[in-house]
């Protein structure tokens, strides 16, 4: 069943990047993939989406808030998270939320399907397909870029981009963020 499978190798990838203990949000998070792999870690978790059948079958997860974020007021306002998650989902108009909710020393993982996917399958139309760099143009400007990948990827064929970035504290010294 679509979004119950493992979770991604790219959020796998950089999730060492959240201190232990850290807040994880997943926006559009489906069946809860992301959700239940970082809970299994001790994060607490929390998940929005508008698919009733598909966040019922997270309740009890964490915090599972209910809404059509494309239609209506973004619903988590003024608040901040040691992770923000993103995949296989764009809607544009919600960049500033999403960047938003990443808090001081948080981390934003966004992955996502771009130009090219058209291609190779769904999702086809231009509006949910990202442009080239657009990721870096949208987060890099306040977020410190710390992985960017646009390109095809193999099993499933699709093309696709995402950046791992952080909101940096100011610090004396440079932190290191390493694989």
């Amino acid at each position: 069943m679509h979004g119950t499978d493992e979770a991604s190798p790219w959020i796998r990838l950089w999730s060492h990047l959240v201190p232990p203990g850290g807040t994880v949000l997943d926006v559009a998070c489906g069946r809860g993939r992301h959700l239940r792999w970082f809970a299994a870690r001790g994060h607490p978790v929390t998940g929005v989406d508008r698919d009733p059948e598909a966040i019922a079958a997270i309740a009890g997860l964490g915090e599972i808030v209910r809404a059509d974020i494309e239609n209506g007021p973004w619903p988590l306002a003024d608040r901040q998270f040691d992770l923000v998650v993103v995949t296989n989902y764009l809607w544009r108009p919600l960049f500033p939320q999403i960047l938003a909710a990443v808090a001081p020393g948080g981390v934003l993982l966004h992955e996502t399907f771009t130009q090219g996917n058209e291609s190779v399958g769904k999702p086809s139309r231009p509006e949910f397909l990202l442009t080239p760099g657009e990721l870096l143009q949208v987060y890099g400007g306040a977020l410190r870029v710390v992985a960017f990948e646009d390109g095809f990827l193999d099993g499933p064929p699709r093309f696709v981009q995402r950046i791992a970035a952080v909101r940096e504290r100011p610090s004396p010294t440079r932190v290191r963020y390493m694989l």
